[in-house]
Formats: structure tokens, sequence, C-alpha cells
């Protein structure tokens, strides 16, 4: 049986109000080792319980989907960074964002916040799931987040995968991928 509340180290509400707070926002995409040590302190046991499907029943308000797909897609990335596990709930991330869109949580919260259950695709190395990312972000308001949705679905057209993924994740690079890498256009859109 799956943990009980009383038993949770953390609730949804506490995840949205971390993870939208002034300090937190200006750590989203340029983190520091003192925070990610801090989201890893204070979020590890939850994304463990939500990696293995004990806080499904998240997902059944909008600010519940969208704390368990902070924890699964964008925490392990300060939790793990440069490891593996980093990327390891990814997928998960995407099967609960695509049903809170499918339940349209995304009108119920707000904008800002709506972008983070369209993030799961464009972390996805499939073109299938960057697809998805350039059209949701391709709505009003996303302009910035369109832009780097669209560089980042050109890179898994151009190698499939993300280059720059290959070291953490023991896999080698192509040629192409290393001059990619060592070029000023790997992370310029």
């Amino acid at each position: 049986m799956h943990a009980a509340v009383a038993e949770r180290p953390v609730s949804a509400g506490e995840v949205v109000d971390f993870w939208f707070s002034e300090e937190s926002r200006e750590h989203w995409f340029r983190s520091t080792p003192d925070y990610d040590a801090r989201v890893r302190s204070r979020f590890e046991a939850a994304w463990e319980l939500a990696r293995d499907g004990a806080l499904v029943d998240w997902e059944q308000t909008a600010d519940g989907a969208l704390a368990l797909v902070i924890l699964l897609d964008q925490m392990p990335l300060n939790m793990f960074r440069d490891q593996p596990a980093g990327f390891s709930t990814e997928a998960l991330s995407r099967t609960v964002a695509e049903r809170a869109i499918a339940r349209g949580f995304g009108r119920d919260v707000a904008e800002d916040r709506r972008a983070f259950f369209y993030l799961p695709y464009m972390h996805s190395e499939l073109l299938a799931d960057q697809d998805r990312s350039v059209e949701l972000f391709s709505q009003p308001g996303y302009e910035q987040n369109l832009k780097w949705a669209r560089h980042h679905r050109e890179i898994v057209q151009r190698f499939g995968r993300f280059p720059h993924r290959n070291a953490i994740l023991g896999r080698a690079s192509t040629p192409g991928e290393t001059e990619w890498l060592d070029s000023p256009d790997a992370f310029n859109p």
C-alpha cells in the first residue's frame, strides 16, 4: 500500500510554494550547488515516493498535478545534477503532464505555472515530444519559451538526443556531437 498522507515528507502545496517562491525563481535555470543541496535535502524523499507511484492522488487537482510534474521533471535536475538520476523520471513527468493537460488543469493555474506542465516535453529526447513542446509553447505569452522549445527540437532533430547528456549518461559522443558541443551554437537559440 502507498504511504499514507501523514507519512509523506511534504505536501503538494509545499512543493508548489517552494518552487514558485522568489528565491527559487532565481534558481530555475541558473542554480548553485547550495540551492541544489537544499532541494535534495527537502524533496528527495518525496521524489522517491513520486517515482514509485505513491503520490498519484496528487493528480486529482491542478496544483497537485503541477507539484508532481515539478517533483518528477524539474527537481531531479537540481537534486541529481550531472548524474543519470537527474533524467530518470522525465518520462513519468510527461505522463503526469499529459493527463493534467487533458483534464484542462493548465487553465486552472497561472500562466507562469502552466509552462511547467509543458517543460517535460522540451526535456524529452523523443522528436514527437519535441513537436508537442513547440505546439504547447506556440500559445500567446510563451514567446521566450517557444524560442527554447524550437532550439531543443532542432537538437533532437539533428542528433536524435541531447549531446550534452552523453557524458552524464555514459554515452559516447559522435564526432559531429563533439564539434557541436564545442561550438557557440550548442546552447544559443
